[in-house]
């Protein structure tokens, strides 16, 4: 028998707000109006929150006396680390049943095991330190995105974040070896040793790792870490189309023993809007091509002879119409800063709405081109800019508006059911690497298999039953 969905919550009372106040402690909490400001409004401006108390504890004992002290009062609790999401999940519901709980002081390196590929990192620790600290030991860290320098480990984690470098070397699930975290109940699991082999029953920290808070709140991060490269060989090429573009990324996957770091898909417009809305870009290949890729291999320096012999036989192939080789760091960051801003260029150029969807990678070829066509022809006007990461499936799907009035709240959510139906029928995901939080939670439960929501509902009801845990966040 299915088990009933816990109750609404409702606004914490006097008694629950200092129950809280004393659990943080002296200094940690704020509740005046200009601080709780920033954390009540997403990065894209979609959602806003409202809260009595913001809590900012400095230790994981002291998030544990907050999240005990909720659980006695009854009291929703809304993690939120760099702010960074694109889905709302660090958002507080707007009727201000919960309170928010920063991560942002737990902002320690504990450890850092160069012998064993190792960090121990807390949970508010930025992206752009853990890549300092492993390149000050020669190592690295094999995960980035454009949001590196704000973006927090522990929001990096519980949205299982992916990047530019998944191909290569996996999301975040791939590269966390442990994790700590404080459950619905004030408990706290300590998993970061790290071990490579432990078969002692389910892997816990893969619940977390994902959930979006909904399960625990994640306090620190047991990372794994890798060599740091010593030679980086990047590429763009203009292609006749998607298939041709998986065709490369197979050349270069088998010349370089599989040492393929980056592989981004852009169509022609998407460039086209870079150069437009962005002059300081500069085009880095003459001539007109339907798609292009950014390319990256990562390795020893024998791999820039790879890329020039990969590069030299696709042109004869075919499956390239003409590529540009960068010679330098600058400029080699010159065409990352390409693809790095097209969002930016998006942004300046109007409405549109966003979708971060995967399909299997043999089948986003034809997607890429077929999705695209079916959304533009069924919606008038519109345009589709279909970019992102080739080798994992991963694209970024955004439908460009036909003016600037954009569109209204109906007509973006039939837009995104046209998108998601597609993606369903593929075989795909309508949630790649953004999380659900708020934004996705009803596709979640109208698209999902049956049994799969069911498990899903099982694990939140076991692990939070009171839904205290980031209320409101991926279940409807």
């Amino acid at each position: 028998m299915a088990t009933p969905d816990p109750q609404p919550l409702r606004a914490p009372d006097a008694a629950a707000i200092a129950a809280l106040k004393l659990a943080a402690g002296d200094g940690n909490w704020a509740e005046d109006a200009a601080s709780l400001a920033p954390h009540l409004v997403d990065w894209r401006g979609q959602y806003h929150g409202a809260t009595p108390l913001l809590l900012r504890p400095r230790s994981t004992e002291e998030v544990a006396a907050i999240v005990r002290a909720a659980a006695a009062h009854g009291v929703g609790l809304v993690p939120q680390g760099g702010n960074t999401g694109l889905v709302g999940g660090g958002i507080p519901p707007a009727d201000g049943s919960a309170v928010l709980i920063s991560l942002a002081r737990l902002n320690r390196i504990r450890s850092l095991d160069a012998p064993g590929l190792g960090l121990v990192a807390e949970a508010g620790v930025i992206l752009q330190a853990v890549h300092e600290a492993a390149a000050a030991q020669g190592l690295a860290f094999p995960l980035s995105l454009g949001a590196k320098g704000s973006a927090t480990i522990g929001g990096l984690a519980a949205t299982n974040a992916g990047g530019v470098q998944v191909l290569r070397h996996g999301t975040m699930r791939a590269l966390v070896s442990g994790i700590e975290a404080v459950l619905a109940d004030g408990s706290i699991i300590d998993d970061l040793a790290g071990l490579r082999k432990d078969n002692s029953g389910y892997d816990l920290k893969q619940l977390l790792i994902g959930g979006e808070g909904t399960l625990g709140i994640i306090t620190a991060v047991a990372l794994r870490l890798a060599p740091a490269p010593a030679h980086h060989a990047v590429a763009w090429a203009g292609v006749p189309g998607p298939e041709a573009a998986l065709a490369l990324l197979a050349r270069l996957r088998t010349l370089s023993g599989g040492q393929v770091e980056s592989f981004e898909l852009v169509p022609r417009c998407g460039l086209a809007l870079v150069l437009e809305k962005l002059p300081h870009n500069r085009a880095p290949l003459t001539g007109a091509h339907p798609w292009h890729v950014l390319v990256e291999l990562a390795g020893p320096g024998w791999l820039a002879g790879v890329m020039e012999e990969a590069l030299a036989a696709a042109l004869e192939a075919g499956e390239i119409g003409d590529a540009t080789i960068a010679h330098s760091e600058a400029q080699a960051a010159a065409l990352w800063h390409i693809r790095e801003t097209l969002p930016d260029a998006e942004r300046k150029d109007g409405p549109a709405i966003h979708h971060d969807i995967s399909v299997p990678v043999a089948a986003l070829p034809g997607f890429a081109l077929s999705a695209a066509a079916e959304v533009e022809r069924r919606v008038p006007g519109s345009q589709v800019i279909a970019f992102g990461h080739l080798g994992d499936g991963n694209l970024h799907f955004n439908v460009r508006a036909p003016d600037a009035g954009g569109w209204s709240a109906e007509q973006a959510g039939a837009i995104s059911g046209l998108v998601y139906d597609l993606v369903h029928d593929a075989g795909g995901s309508i949630s790649a690497e953004h999380g659900i939080g708020t934004l996705k939670k009803a596709e979640l439960a109208r698209l999902l298999p049956p049994a799969r929501l069911a498990m899903m509902r099982a694990v939140k009801q076991a692990i939070d039953p009171d839904g205290l845990m980031n209320p409101g966040k991926i279940f409807l």
